[in-house]
C-alpha cells in the first residue's frame, strides 16, 4: 500500500464510522474501563540506541551535537560521524538474547496489567514491520518483528497489549547532523535521517516549542501525511489498546491529523469491538478526547478524569545506558499509590540491553513490586479515589519531571482508595510502634460505620478505637517492612 491509498482509507474508514474529525465526535470517547481498572503497566525503550548504551536515549541526536559530551564520546570511541554515522549501529543492534516469553513472564510477575513497547523512537528506526519505512527491524538488525513478537508473548499471559510511536519528533530530530560533517547530509540516508529539518533563521530550541509559542516551527503537509499514514499502519497491523504519543504533537500543525488519526483508530477500535485510548502531553488534546499523560511526574490532587504517568525504573535515561542509576521498589511502590489515589495509572519503563536482556536492577524491581502487590494488589487495582487522596502533610510537586527523588514520608502520611464499600488506607511509610492513626476517620455526626479493619496479607481483625480526634488502629505485631502497609477499612 502506498501513503496516497492508506491516506484514502483513513477517509473511508471516519466517513462510515460513528466518530468523525472534530473535537465534539471525540470527546464522546470515553476512557476504556479496563484500562482505569489496571492500574500499571511496562514502557519498554528498546531500540538502536541501546548499542551505544550512552548518556541517554537521545544519543542519535545528541551524538551530533558539538555541545553535548555524546559528540566528544562518539569521536572517541567510533570515529568521525561522517566515517561512523547513527546508522552504523544497526547491525551492531542483534538482539541476540531477546527472548520475548521470559520478557511477558516477568512483566506478569511485576503485577502488571498492561504493556507498552515503542514501536519508533525520534531516532526513525521502526521495531516493527512496516510498508512505509525500509529502516525497520525486520529489514535490518534483529531481522525479526520485535513489536509482533512481544506483543504475542504478553497476550499469551493475559496482558493488554499497547503501542508507543514517537515518530512526529523524527521532523527535527537528527537536525544537528545538518550542522557538521556527517552522514546524516548524505542523500543515500535521507530516507532515514530525514527531513532532519534545520533552520538557520531561529535557534535550533525553537523546533521544542508548544504550540502557543508564535516561534514554533511547524512540520511540512509532506512529512504529516507520512505521519498520519505511518500511524495508522501501526494501528491496523497490531491493533495497540492504548496509542502512546510523545510531546512534539502538542504543535498546532498536528491538530488536523490528530483528529483523523483519533477519528480512525476509534472506529477501527469499534470494529474490533474493543476499548481503547490515546495518550498525550500538555494540550495536544482537549481533556476528554483522550488520556492525559504526564511525564515523570504527578498530580497534587484527585482527577476528575482518568490520567496517566508514564516514568521510569531508571533515573536519567527511558533506555539503557551503561551508567543508568535506578529507583528502588519502595519508591515506585510509593509513587503508584499516590498516582492511584488520585484516579491515575502509571506506566512504569525499563531499558532493556541491546542483546535483549533486562537489567538485574530492573528485574530486582519488577519482581518486588509483584510480590507487594500479590498482597496489596486489592487496595490498588479495580478502585477509584475516595473523598479525599489521603492524609499527612507530605505531598508531591505537581507537573512534569518531579518523581526522581524519594518523597519525605512519615507514619502520618497516608494515602486512600475504594471499592465495594471497603475503604483502603496505605500507610506510606509503616509505623514503628503499635499503633496507627488516622484522622480521616475520627467520629462526626451522622459518621460512616467502620465494620472492621484488617491489615492486607492478615486476616485477623485489628482492634481499632474511634473518637473525635481520630481512629487509633492498634496492632498485635510490630511492622517488619520498610514497603507501604494497606489496612482494609470495611464499612457498615
Amino acid at each position: 500500500m502506498t501513503i496516497e491509498e492508506q491516506l484514502e482509507l483513513i477517509d473511508e474508514v471516519i466517513e462510515k464510522g460513528r466518530y468523525k474529525a472534530d473535537w465534539a465526535s471525540l470527546c464522546s470517547h470515553k476512557t476504556p474501563e479496563w484500562y482505569h481498572k489496571a492500574k500499571l503497566g511496562i514502557f519498554i525503550h528498546w531500540g538502536i540506541y541501546s548499542v551505544p548504551a550512552y548518556g541517554n536515549e537521545w544519543y542519535s541526536r545528541e551524538m551530533y551535537d558539538k555541545a553535548k559530551p555524546a559528540y566528544r564520546h562518539h569521536i572517541k570511541t567510533y570515529g568521525r560521524h561522517s566515517e561512523f554515522g547513527y546508522k552504523d549501529f544497526i547491525p551492531m543492534f542483534k538482539a541476540e538474547r531477546f527472548n520475548p516469553s521470559q520478557w511477558a513472564a516477568l512483566f506478569k510477575k511485576s503485577g502488571a496489567r498492561y504493556i507498552m513497547p515503542v514501536c519508533e523512537h525520534h531516532d526513525g528506526f521502526a521495531m516493527y514491520n512496516t510498508e512505509f519505512n525500509r529502516w525497520n527491524v525486520v529489514n535490518m538488525g534483529p531481522c525479526r518483528d520485535v513489536i509482533g513478537e512481544i506483543k504475542a508473548a504478553c497476550e499469551n499471559e493475559g496482558l493488554v497489549f499497547c503501542g508507543s510511536s514517537h515518530r512526529a519528533e523524527h521532523y527535527f530530530f537528527m537536525n544537528m547532523g545538518r550542522t557538521i560533517d556527517s552522514d546524516v547530509n548524505d542523500e543515500r540516508y535521507e530516507d532515514f535521517y530525514g527531513p532532519a529539518y534545520h533552520s538557520k533563521a531561529f535557534d535550533s530550541n525553537a523546533m521544542f516549542a508548544t504550540a502557543g509559542n508564535v516561534r514554533a516551527e511547524s512540520p511540512t503537509e509532506e512529512f504529516l501525511d507520512d505521519w498520519l499514514a505511518r500511524t495508522c499502519e501501526l494501528v491496523d497491523k497490531y491493533q495497540p489498546k492504548v496509542l502512546y504519543f510523545d510531546w512534539w504533537i502538542q504543535n498546532k500543525a498536528f491538530k488536523p491529523y490528530l483528529k483523523k488519526l483519533a477519528a480512525y483508530y476509534y472506529n477501527r477500535a469499534e470494529e474490533w469491538a474493543e476499548e481503547v485510548t490515546i495518550n498525550y502531553k500538555y494540550n495536544a488534546f482537549p481533556p476528554a478526547a483522550a488520556t492525559f499523560d504526564v511525564e515523570r511526574g504527578a498530580l497534587k490532587d484527585i482527577s476528575p478524569v482518568p490520567w496517566q504517568t508514564c516514568t521510569s525504573i531508571a533515573k536519567n535515561s527511558w533506555g539503557y545506558t551503561e551508567n543508568n542509576k535506578f529507583k528502588s521498589a519502595r519508591h515506585v511502590l510509593c509513587d503508584l499509590i499516590d498516582i492511584v489515589s488520585k484516579n491515575g495509572m502509571m506506566l512504569l519503563n525499563i531499558g532493556p540491553r541491546a542483546d535483549g536482556t533486562i537489567t538485574d536492577e530492573e528485574t530486582s524491581v519488577l519482581l518486588d513490586m509483584g510480590k507487594w502487590l500479590s498482597v496489596n494488589g486489592e487496595g490498588i487495582y479495580d478502585t477509584v479515589p475516595w473523598k479525599a487522596f489521603g492524609e499527612g502533610k507530605t505531598n508531591v510537586k505537581g507537573g512534569f519531571f518531579q518523581d526522581n527523588k524519594n518523597k519525605p514520608y512519615t507514619e502520618k502520611d497516608f494515602r486512600f482508595t475504594y471499592k465495594n464499600a471497603v475503604i483502603y488506607a496505605f500507610q506510606m511509610k509503616p509505623a514503628r510502634g503499635n499503633t496507627v492513626k488516622l484522622k480521616s476517620f475520627k467520629t462526626v455526626e451522622e459518621d460512616m460505620l467502620v465494620k472492621s479493619v484488617k491489615l492486607l496479607g492478615d486476616n485477623r481483625e485489628l482492634v481499632f478505637n474511634r473518637n473525635k480526634r481520630c481512629m487509633t488502629i492498634y496492632l498485635p505485631d510490630k511492622l517488619k517492612t520498610d514497603l507501604p502497609v494497606c489496612f482494609k477499612i470495611e464499612l457498615r
